[in-house]
């Protein structure tokens, strides 16, 4: 399989998108995520958590609303009010997957897929 990795602006339009095999951890496709942006805050799941990655959101002057896994031992504290507005990437995924190419995934190479991926992306900001 494949695993798409988004970042979205404040409005939930996509940001920045990434693909990459099912089976990689999505804290290693973080720090691409980000960047050249310059975030207030940066808010993700738990697959996020990681010290380092805090640590750079940091060095940029961001917020990090990330909730710690449940197996940390030295929990941080993180927004849990703001941290709900990580939905708008669920609902960013959503929209494009109004676009029966990308919900049914037609395309069998994943730079076709990421092809058809950005030009839903793109029609997104369009609207």
């Amino acid at each position: 399989g494949t695993k798409l990795h988004l970042s979205v602006e404040s409005l939930g339009l996509p940001l920045e998108i990434h693909l990459s095999p099912g089976q990689d951890a999505d804290i290693t496709h973080a720090p691409a995520l980000l960047g050249d942006h310059e975030p207030g805050a940066v808010l993700g799941d738990k697959g996020y958590d990681s010290d380092a990655f805090a640590a750079a959101v940091e060095a940029r002057g961001a917020a990090v609303v990330i909730p710690p896994r449940s197996n940390r031992k030295t929990p941080r504290e993180y927004d849990e009010v703001v941290s709900k507005e990580r939905n708008k990437v669920e609902r960013c995924i959503n929209r494009l997957k109004q676009f029966r190419r990308v919900a049914t995934r037609y395309e069998k190479t994943s730079r076709n897929f990421l092809g058809m991926v950005l030009f839903a992306a793109i029609t997104l900001w369009l609207k």
